[in-house]
């Protein structure tokens, strides 16, 4: 039974952490997009230290992003199938920093008025595109962040229960058998040996 429940929730955090790198994929295609329009603007790759414009912090902050997630995800994964305890330990600590994160992030924005001002200017204006869109689709945006951070926290959650059911045992232990083997191997050990003889051998000529 233990096995069975294990594998179910082996199965769900896969699942669970699986939304977690489409959403990181998601990212790193928009930061993927940002790179042709940052290139197709100003001739260049954003990632050139010679430069005459600004970094584009916002590009970075989305494709690293999106590189954690994808990263978040693969970890996540080898987690759940070995069941190990170090894996999943450290799967939970990258979650927890992460929402973290998103939770500093977004105490900012709510309880600041000038959080703006925090982030450095975009020179390509993606950031005011990003704002305005979020503006402007804010139920949308407001449910899909909240989606994100439940799945990360299912993800937690499911990673703390198969921690708790502790690993795989791959093969049963003989000692269950010991006491059923140990009479007849005494017996076996007991048994008076016997010889057979030739009955000619003791005749008298």
């Amino acid at each position: 039974m233990g096995s069975v429940v294990r594998s179910c929730i082996q199965s769900t955090l896969k699942l669970v952490n699986s939304l977690i790198g489409m959403a990181g994929l998601a990212m790193m295609l928009y930061a993927g997009w940002m790179i042709r329009f940052w290139q197709r603007e100003t001739g260049e790759l954003p990632f050139g230290g010679d430069s005459d414009y600004p970094p584009p912090w916002f590009i970075y902050a989305f494709l690293g992003l999106g590189v954690i997630f994808c990263l978040i995800t693969c970890w996540g994964h080898i987690a759940a199938e070995t069941a190990n305890g170090c894996c999943l330990y450290l799967y939970m600590l990258f979650i927890v920093l992460l929402l973290m994160l998103e939770a500093a992030v977004t105490v900012d924005v709510i309880l600041n008025q000038d959080w703006e001002k925090d982030f450095p200017e975009d020179p390509m204006g993606n950031f005011e595109q990003f704002k305005n869109f979020v503006r402007s689709n804010f139920e949308m945006c407001k449910w899909v962040g909240l989606s994100i951070v439940i799945i990360q926290g299912l993800s937690l959650l499911l990673a703390m229960i198969l921690k708790a059911l502790g690993p795989h045992q791959y093969y049963d232990s003989d000692d269950e058998y010991a006491s059923d083997r140990a009479p007849l191997l005494n017996n076996a050990a007991y048994q008076p040996p016997y010889v057979v003889v030739d009955s000619a051998y003791g005749s008298k000529r």
